[in-house]
């Protein structure tokens, strides 16, 4: 199920890149910090992946 907006897939990126260990836990705030205690590492993968080309800014 891939991020059905940019934002989504702005912080699915950066609780992934802390899961690889390429980044610090710590630095995560508010949704990334959720997604990283939540969501395993590929469901991580599937929701960061795609083009953010079309993808609305934000979605309610």
């Amino acid at each position: 199920m891939p991020a059905k907006s940019k934002a989504q897939q702005k912080a699915a990126g950066a609780a992934l890149s802390a899961k690889r260990g390429d980044s610090v836990k710590s630095d995560l705030k508010g949704a990334s910090r959720e997604m990283y205690d939540s969501m395993s590492k590929s469901q991580l993968e599937d929701f960061a992946s795609g083009s953010r080309k079309g993808k609305p800014d934000h979605v309610k």
